[in-house]
């Protein structure tokens, strides 16, 4: 079985973009970036009412990430430190060597290949840091910008489940995305 360990925790750079760990000064671009309509539109999960709704999201996840057990980034761009958006392995299974990835980014800076970017970055690190034998993708079939996205990044779908998901007194789909270590790495 993997094991990981997040510490000192992984900062990574592209061209463009700097995904570090976010911190307490993030909280109030995390309650705009979890409380935008276009951002959560295929998000079926809890939003924040507010700033402070937003940080003990965040640490939930930093104890997640002490503990070894997820991890993600804040999305930056190289020079403004603002965050724009958020990646990362949400649920790892590391006795199936596989975690699955998320990831959202603010609407001004769609379409600009950030999100393409940042994911490439975080598939390095999942593959040959962390070493992962594959990555999923769980998303809402309905997200067509995600599953473009998933495509480019050699993703493959793998399963859709009808009316798998109950949020809000309505069922939704699933679509299950899933790229190997190794079309990854041919891909490169």
């Amino acid at each position: 079985m993997l094991t990981f360990n997040f510490d000192p925790f992984p900062v990574l750079r592209t061209d463009r973009l700097i995904l570090d760990r976010a911190v307490e000064s993030d909280a109030h671009e995390v309650y705009l970036l979890r409380s935008n309509d276009a951002v959560m539109k295929y998000v079926e999960r809890p939003r924040p009412s507010n700033d402070r709704d937003a940080l003990e999201a965040m640490l939930f996840l930093d104890r997640r990430i002490d503990a070894h057990e997820a991890i993600a980034w804040a999305i930056r761009m190289k020079h403004e430190p603002r965050l724009i958006g958020v990646i990362g392995y949400w649920r790892t299974k590391p006795e199936h060597h596989r975690a699955e990835v998320g990831y959202m980014i603010m609407p001004e800076f769609w379409g600009k290949g950030y999100t393409h970017e940042a994911l490439k970055a975080a598939l390095d690190y999942g593959f040959n840091s962390m070493k992962l034998h594959s990555v999923e993708a769980d998303i809402n079939p309905d997200n067509i910008a995600s599953k473009n996205l998933l495509l480019k990044c050699g993703f493959q779908s793998e399963a859709f489940y009808r009316e798998n998901y109950f949020w809000q007194g309505k069922f939704y789909n699933s679509e299950i995305f899933g790229l190997l270590a190794s079309e990854f790495k041919r891909n490169q």
